[in-house]
């Protein structure tokens, strides 16, 4: 939320907030086709959004960690254009979006901090596609995992080492990658010293070697 707020501002955000709920790992918090209604603050837990294509297979679209809004994709429509799972056992804060374009109106500060939530998920999405259309295995998974890490590290966690919630297979399917693909990667960077990997557990050892993979024109 915004700074900036005196204690009755503060009580009315408390407003936007209508309810907790509490969604069990492999749980879904919104479906595809569902009335949209709400965004959702994340508490505590993981997310994953993804859509499934017309044969059947799922395609991974994000992961949304604590501290992070998710539902923003059924604004444009009223319907949730993919499906929110839970990663690991999970709280959210389910703000009604009536309340927050209510209070948006009454405090241009949170309207502005809304729209910032807004551009931010169109620059992830200029990401992904910069991802997918240009770039080699390496670079993306060294690009996936340097987001990750810094966006943990924003919310207070370690700068070098995290806990992969998703599998291979779902990095593999955001990331355009196949499975053996994302895998041997994995390891490409282990052997080469510039991650340590045991199972779900990352510690990035040479950041700078992993920025130079994802952007090797720059000079670190």
């Amino acid at each position: 939320m915004p700074v900036g707020f005196n204690t009755d501002d503060l009580m009315r955000l408390d407003e936007l907030v209508a309810t907790r709920k509490k969604v069990k790992q492999g749980g879904l918090l919104f479906s595809e086709g569902d009335a949209f209604t709400s965004l959702y603050a994340i508490r505590t837990g993981f997310f994953k959004t993804c859509v499934t294509s017309e044969d059947g297979r799922e395609q991974v679209t994000g992961f949304q960690m604590a501290g992070e809004i998710i539902g923003l994709d059924g604004i444009v429509s009223d319907f949730h254009s993919c499906n929110a799972i839970a990663l690991e056992d999970a709280e959210v804060c389910v703000m009604p979006f009536v309340n927050v374009e209510e209070l948006s109106r009454e405090f241009p500060v949170l309207q502005r901090h809304v729209h910032k939530i807004m551009s931010r998920e169109i620059v992830r999405e200029n990401g992904i596609m910069m991802l997918l259309g240009n770039m080699r295995a390496e670079e993306r998974l060294a690009a996936f995992l340097l987001n990750l890490v810094q966006r943990l590290h924003a919310r207070g966690f370690s700068q070098s080492e995290l806990i992969l919630r998703m599998t291979r297979e779902e990095i593999g399917s955001y990331l355009g990658l196949k499975l053996e693909t994302v895998s041997r990667t994995f390891s490409k960077f282990s052997e080469e010293g510039i991650i340590e990997v045991k199972q779900r557990y990352v510690h990035i050892i040479d950041p700078e070697a992993l920025k130079k993979i994802f952007n090797p024109q720059v000079c670190y």
